[in-house]
């Protein structure tokens, strides 16, 4: 979804473009209504601009303080109308709506203005135009980025997998809950995780069933368990239904989410069990409508995600259309040197919250080198669960140099702008790689992997050890910014011109 903020220049952008439209578009208007076939609108002069333009505006300057006052009163009113929200829970008349009052109340001070100063120099044609070609703008891109939103959601696209802990009592009622007041497209219980009940159990039975509602949940463990869950499942956030007692093992809940950057709720049991008849739960602001303590990772919701993501499509699908002579030559050049191998190697990976896909590389390696694997663990120059030979055996002559330039790693653009990778993030893992991983080691997997990183441009083949690669990841998970993104692209082109790759 589109944060607040890009909204903002969005709109900015809108505005400016309805601005130059209005400037270029009014003196073909003027020439049209000057025209002998419209005389008989009378009415329709009230539009034209002074006779002494003849037709032609004065410099853009001279109309530069109309956008000066219509953009920033538009910008704070479709903030306070609800228009910078999350769209597909905005309604269409409320788009509308925002999109049409907002440029009018701006309309609305230069009328004043131009009363107040009694100028007849300025074109009343002009800021009609304007007014109008922003409310259409301001609300036609909403609406369609809307349909496309609800589209996707339809499809469970934009679904949030919840994990529950908590008490059996609390559990079966989040369970009945969320299935009365939210849909499978918008959350999504993968289970829940038992705690201590203390001393005092009340409710031993199964959480989350009950046959009269025909609620189900699974049992997933215990919540010792829930840092490698945190790691091995697709989970977006954890809600932790805090009981009256024996509460101790929410320490380990948030020092688990903390560690590995996943959203959390702590939800005090005593406001949800009871019934109540003159009073109700009320937190409109809140998404799940939940009285809760939220944790959330520092860039969660961020613009800076959103520019990062925009940044990946535009460089990604660039590439992609400008390299595609490159990808087709070293295509047919693997099937002149090596006509039974594939062009492409189906790479099967573990990513963020241990999401599996395939991407794509050029093949480097015999067909058979998964199998020779295990012969040559005594030649793995790398310490840790990660296997890497400098002077791999497997590897063709056409490989090695596509290796030495990293050539072979181009098709991972493709995942790049598919969603599945990101340009710079760490390397996503072979399942039987994270398997080894000892459990710190696991955080570098707890955000988007991507084609480049801090190991990359510092030091690369020359890094052996496995916990200076990821301390390296974590380095970069801890001070992540948009410029250190940039600074870590522009060291990447100079690593791969000179060749450093294996």
């Amino acid at each position: 979804m589109i944060p607040r903020r890009i909204f903002w220049l969005f709109d900015f952008i809108v505005l400016a473009a309805a601005f130059l439209a209005a400037y270029l578009f009014v003196p073909f208007i003027h020439s049209l209504l000057m025209a002998d076939r419209l005389a008989w609108i009378s009415w329709i002069k009230v539009f034209n601009m002074p006779e002494v333009l003849s037709g032609r505006l004065p410099p853009i300057i001279e109309f530069f303080w109309i956008f000066l006052v219509v953009t920033p009163t538009s910008l704070i009113l479709l903030g306070l109308l609800g228009a910078h929200g999350r769209l597909p829970d905005i309604s269409r008349s409320r788009i509308l709506a925002a999109g049409i009052i907002s440029p009018l109340a701006g309309l609305g001070l230069v009328t004043m203005a131009m009363f107040t100063l009694k100028s007849p120099g300025w074109s009343r044609l002009f800021i009609f135009s304007f007014t109008l070609f922003s409310a259409a703008g301001l609300s036609l891109y909403r609406l369609i980025l809307r349909r496309y939103y609800l589209y996707r959601r339809q499809f469970g696209i934009y679904a949030k997998n919840v994990l529950l802990i908590g008490l059996p009592v609390s559990i079966s009622w989040m369970a009945k809950y969320f299935e009365k007041y939210f849909s499978q497209t918008e959350y999504r219980l993968l289970g829940y995780l038992q705690v201590n009940q203390g001393p005092n159990p009340e409710d031993t039975s199964v959480a989350g069933k009950d046959q009269k509602d025909n609620v189900t949940l699974d049992l997933l463990g215990s919540v010792e368990g829930l840092g490698d869950m945190l790691i091995h499942r697709p989970i977006h956030e954890v809600i932790a239904v805090l009981p009256c007692i024996d509460g101790e093992w929410v320490n380990e809940v948030i020092d688990a989410c903390d560690y590995f950057g996943v959203t959390l709720r702590i939800v005090p049991e005593t406001l949800l069990i009871g019934e109540r008849t003159g009073l109700k739960l009320l937190y409109p602001s809140e998404s799940l409508h939940l009285p809760a303590v939220v944790f959330v990772p520092p860039q969660w919701n961020s613009e800076s995600l959103f520019v990062k993501r925009v940044f990946d499509v535009i460089i990604s699908s660039s590439l992609l259309i400008v390299l595609s002579p490159l990808f087709l030559f070293i295509a047919l050049a693997i099937k002149i040197t090596s006509p039974h191998l594939p062009i492409f190697y189906r790479w099967h990976v573990v990513a963020h919250k241990g999401v599996e896909f395939i991407g794509y590389k050029f093949t480097t390696m015999e067909m058979d080198a998964d199998s020779r694997r295990e012969g040559l663990k005594s030649q793995n120059e790398m310490n840790g669960p990660v296997f890497k030979i400098k002077y791999d055996p497997r590897v063709t002559p056409l490989g090695r140099f596509l290796r030495k330039y990293s050539l072979n790693e181009l098709p991972q653009l493709w995942s790049v702008l598919k969603g599945d990778m990101s340009l710079v993030g760490p390397r996503p893992a072979f399942r039987h790689e994270l398997e080894r991983y000892e459990f710190w080691q696991k955080r570098r997997l707890s955000i988007k992997p991507g084609l480049t990183c801090l190991w990359q441009v510092n030091g690369r083949n020359k890094i052996n050890d496995f916990d200076e690669w990821v301390r390296l990841d974590l380095e970069y998970i801890d001070n992540w910014s948009l410029w250190l993104d940039f600074k870590i692209l522009i060291r990447t082109v100079w690593v791969v011109v000179k060749g450093t790759g294996c």
